[in-house]
């Protein structure tokens, strides 16, 4: 039996691993939940350019001095040198943020008012306004997709691809949750292009089914389905093993500011390439096989590849 049999052939296996994953993700958000940042939870975020390579600790020393020693610390820039620190903190007004500012020149005198790269305030009202953005963001873009693959497609296609790409936003929000990486905007973006790569690989795919279906309507729908993975598996490899190479010199260049999102996106692209693969098409198999199709598939619009 060869990789694809497998694929196909073993379709119960394939689609209990993806259940496995949401119910793992339900529990994990009853026991250690996710780490939303000050963008949904409010507070204020100081970052600060100080002009060389410093320890956390010192940091943290200073903070003291103001009751603030439990303040997310994190380093920042990059090239090698990561001279910037970005502080995650309770809500403070100007006039705290300013004797923070002015407690930091005095161990690093080379810090000037150029050296305020960032100094805001996000209210919790805006984060919960956020998190209903978010949502709604998400919402229109589910909506959108099973209209759009409704349309070109069929539904039981629609649905086929709306369950792998609940099945990526788990896996997501599950290794989240474990390694409690922090959760801000950045990350409702991350989640969308997660999305949106994991769909138009599962467009490639459903659209070499649709035209063997009409090529072969001889065969039986796991035979195409077989054929049309062989003929899209090397193309969905290289492309995710390309966006990967990028990704990762951006996980590991690109500074610590942007790592949660890259790695968002690491994590997105990997299980979006396996539910294309392992799930959507086997999905669909299984909706055919219980509620059939109504759409009628027609030779001569397509063309073999």
């Amino acid at each position: 039996m060869n990789f694809i049999d497998q694929v196909i052939d073993k379709r119960k296996n394939w689609i209990s691993i993806s259940g496995v994953i949401i119910v793992l993700t339900l529990i994990m958000f009853l026991i250690r939940g996710l780490n939303f940042g000050i963008d949904f939870t409010g507070g204020s975020i100081l970052h600060f350019e100080i002009g060389e390579e410093f320890e956390t600790q010192e940091i943290r020393e200073v903070l003291q001095n103001h009751g603030l020693e439990d303040s997310v610390i994190q380093k920042a820039g990059g090239e090698g040198e990561e001279s910037e620190v970005v502080i995650r903190t309770v809500s403070l007004d100007e006039d705290e943020r300013n004797e923070i500012f002015n407690s930091m020149q005095q161990v690093w005198p080379q810090m000037t008012e150029d050296s305020i790269l960032r100094s805001d305030n996000v209210g919790g009202v805006i984060g919960a306004e956020l998190r209903q953005q978010a949502i709604i963001a998400l919402s229109i873009a589910v909506v959108a997709i099973i209209l759009y693959i409704t349309f070109r497609f069929e539904f039981n296609f629609a649905v086929s691809a709306i369950i792998a790409l609940i099945n990526d936003v788990f896996f997501v929000l599950l290794l989240f949750s474990i390694f409690q990486f922090e959760i801000e905007t950045a990350f409702v973006a991350a989640l969308l292009t997660i999305m949106g790569y994991s769909i138009n690989d599962t467009i490639v795919i459903f659209d070499r089914i649709r035209e063997n279906l009409n090529l072969y309507k001889n065969y039986k729908k796991e035979e195409v389905v077989k054929m049309s993975l062989k003929r899209t598996l090397t193309r969905s490899i290289n492309t995710s093993f390309t966006t990967l190479i990028v990704l990762g010199s951006l996980f590991i260049f690109g500074g610590i500011t942007i790592r949660p999102f890259v790695a968002a996106l690491l994590f997105g692209v990997i299980i979006g390439t396996y539910s294309s693969i392992f799930l959507a098409p086997n999905v669909w198999l299984i909706l055919q096989d219980r509620l059939g199709s109504k759409k009628k598939f027609n030779a001569s619009s397509h063309s073999e590849a």
